[in-house]
């Protein structure tokens, strides 16, 4: 069953000023009010067991930030949840605008890069830094990871730090963000970079449902090894 996997000391965490008073300061969507709001970091979403870890950018405004949970109440999520089922990694088409409704993910763990609300959806260098601690508590427990699938440039660059602080890669030059590329991280696992499923994206045509329907076909790909 698909669950909230929240780090110890996560929801507490307080160390992106910036990033609280933006979150604090936030006005509600019209006809909501601020208690409707998680305004709070955003934990995964998804089985410890998952060989698959999609990692997006940042909560959005009046997605995550609201709801809790990652890609839920926004246009990414609204394009992405019935693709995912279809590939098989999620449990309905379609899903509510809270993270209570029963949604389940198959083989598949969520979470992103930075795990609160940045201004302008733009991460600091430092705010991504910070948010790396949690990045490893999340890699620790999802020992089953085969592939991780980097949702835009913002979470593939992350991870790409991520992955040189841990010894598995060497050299950032040496991974392109390449849509739907395949990258060799340490001896198991397999890095993916993938344009975002954000409104703007799917609007300019940048992403379009043929090209995530293929990215979940070669993550099936690389599963059989």
């Amino acid at each position: 069953m698909s669950e909230k996997s929240t780090s110890a000391g996560l929801l507490e965490c307080s160390r992106c000023g910036r990033l609280r008073t933006f979150m604090d300061e936030l006005s509600p969507r019209k006809g909501l009010s601020k208690s409707d709001y998680w305004s709070k970091p955003v934990p995964g979403f998804g089985p410890a067991h998952a060989r698959v870890w999609l990692v997006g950018l940042a909560p959005g405004a009046h997605g995550a930030n609201r709801t809790g949970r990652p890609f839920t109440g926004d246009g990414a999520g609204d394009f992405m949840y019935p693709l995912l089922h279809q590939a098989g990694f999620c449990s309905a088409p379609g899903h509510e605008i809270r993270a209570d409704d029963g949604l389940e993910l198959y083989d598949l763990y969520i979470s992103n890069a930075v795990k609160c609300l940045p201004p302008d959806n733009k991460p600091n260098a430092a705010e991504f830094a910070a948010c790396r601690t949690w990045l490893f508590h999340e890699w620790q427990m999802l020992t089953e990871v085969k592939v991780i699938l980097a949702l835009g440039r913002g979470a593939f660059t992350s991870l790409l730090h991520f992955f040189k602080q841990q010894g598995q890669i060497t050299r950032l030059a040496d991974y392109p963000f390449v849509h739907a590329g395949a990258y060799k991280v340490g001896e198991t696992q397999w890095l993916v970079p993938c344009y975002h499923t954000s409104r703007y994206n799917i609007q300019t045509g940048r992403m379009t449902v043929q090209m995530f329907v293929d990215v979940c076909a070669q993550i099936h790909i690389l599963l059989r090894g």
